[in-house]
């Protein structure tokens, strides 16, 4: 039998986006329901197990807002949407300082610009998944606590499953909870319950023919339960087939101890890669996370190296916090090492006399300044270039790291929901990586998660208070 509760405000989702844009409306009256569909106490989700840095395309938040702007248009080659941009920029440090009233901590790291906001405390410098009573944990227990005491309702185990249409007007959410269909009756409901990287079909529809050869690099939360009911009603959706993620030791695909980290995307952009042939295949210019999307396009996502000399496992290869030399073979990832290309063909299996000649393709047009001249390009820009030359020389068995879908949902400036033309769904909002427009483009550019999330939560809860009335 169903039973029915109505609110102002019902929020699809408890991570970031979510919790924000509940809190935000509760403060500005409006009574609000969360259905969060994990049980647990401290439920899963890629809010809760980030790392806690707030950036705008790897840039400063306190820079100006024109300057981030065009930060995240550089970074997705143009490709993102310019009124989201705008959005964007224009209240991310607001929504960081109301972040701070509501509790949350900040420390920052030297002088590095896109680290100067990062959840406190933030986490260890560890291979390993470990985000318990971490700055992202913490904030978002405390954004819960927020809600509680003003009136709003965090409802677990409420699985959404279709949303409630009224004369082309979104007036809820259908929910299983408890064995029991329940009807959440509301003037405006957003979906915020993240991708869909967690649904092998979906990612097998427009991400990769082989999602099981994909390391889920995340909380295996992202089910894309609210794209499937966006769209069931007529909502655009859109970069559906690009991902935020990195380049992993193969190994961390059996591994635990070796994801999130380390990952191999400095070595990868300075040096080469390579699949089961011994030829490039991408263009490594572009960095990890156009890689990583380059990889798992691949009919066998698990046949890839990255090839490298020891100027690059000296240099790059210790360019991070947690980097590759020496924490992936003291975790036990695999590096195979040999004196010349030849015998490291040897050892890893590909054609030695195809290894050689990409190597030694690559060191001619970098030498001649011709890098654009190589089948596939390579790009010279945000990352350097080196020759293979300094022996021994080293290759490392990549997987991909998929965290989250960059596309999903279209949206407005207000995280209201958009049809394919133009028009808006009244009374359906979208936030956080439940939706596209921000990330991707032709690089795959990444400009932010937990930001993006942050913002347009707050955005929807603020264009709700301003069109309705609260009961």
């Amino acid at each position: 039998m169903e039973q029915s509760r109505s609110y102002d405000f019902v929020v699809i989702g408890g991570g970031y986006a979510g919790l924000v844009a509940a809190n935000r409306a509760a403060q500005l009256g409006r009574s609000v329901a969360v259905l969060e569909r994990s049980e647990e106490v401290l439920y899963p989700c890629n809010s809760r197990f980030a790392g806690g840095v707030l950036h705008i395309s790897y840039e400063n938040l306190n820079d100006p807002p024109a300057d981030l702007a065009a930060a995240a248009l550089a970074i997705t080659g143009g490709g993102a949407d310019r009124a989201l941009v705008s959005a964007l920029a224009g209240n991310a440090l607001r929504v960081v300082r109301w972040l701070v009233d509501e509790g949350a901590k900040y420390v920052r790291v030297g002088d590095i610009g896109w680290r100067q906001f990062i959840l406190a405390p933030p986490r260890p410098p560890v291979t390993r998944m470990e985000w318990e009573g971490r700055g992202a944990d913490v904030t978002l227990r405390r954004l819960e606590q927020n809600l509680a005491e003003r009136g709003g309702e965090l409802l677990r185990g409420a699985r959404a499953m279709r949303l409630r249409m009224e004369d082309g007007r979104c007036a809820g959410v259908e929910a299983e909870r408890g064995g029991q269909t329940m009807a959440y009756r509301a003037k405006a409901v957003l979906i915020a319950d993240g991708g869909f990287q967690a649904n092998a079909e979906l990612v097998r529809r427009y991400i990769s023919p082989a999602p099981e050869k994909l390391k889920l690099r995340c909380a295996l939360t992202g089910a894309g339960d609210g794209l499937r009911m966006a769209q069931a009603i007529g909502a655009a959706a859109g970069g559906l087939d690009a991902f935020y993620g990195h380049l992993l030791s193969r190994d961390a695909m059996h591994d635990d101890a070796l994801w999130p980290y380390p990952m191999l995307d400095e070595l990868a952009a300075s040096s080469i890669m390579i699949d089961a042939s011994g030829r490039r295949f991408a263009d490594e210019g572009h960095g990890g996370i156009y890689l990583a999307n380059a990889v798992a396009r691949l009919a066998d996502p698990l046949s890839t190296l990255v090839v490298f000399d020891d100027a690059a496992w000296q240099g790059p290869g210790r360019a991070t916090t947690i980097s590759p030399n020496p924490v992936l073979e003291s975790a036990g990832g695999t590096v195979h090492r040999a004196d010349s290309i030849g015998a490291l063909a040897v050892k890893i299996g590909v054609p030695a006399q195809a290894l050689e000649r990409s190597v030694a393709q690559y060191n001619e047009k970098l030498d001649t300044g011709k890098l654009a001249e190589l089948d596939p390009t390579r790009t010279q820009g945000r990352y350097h270039a080196l020759s293979l030359r300094v022996p021994p020389f080293y290759a490392v068995p990549v997987c991909v790291g998929l965290t989250y879908t960059m596309g999903g949902i279209t949206i407005d400036a207000h995280a209201r929901v958009l049809r394919p033309d133009g028009s808006v769904v009244p009374g359906l909002y979208a936030a956080g990586s439940a939706t596209g427009g921000l990330d991707g483009g032709a690089p795959r550019g990444y400009v932010g998660g937990l930001i993006k999330a942050m913002v347009f939560g707050a955005l929807a809860a603020e264009h709700v208070s301003s069109a309705t009335t609260a009961t």
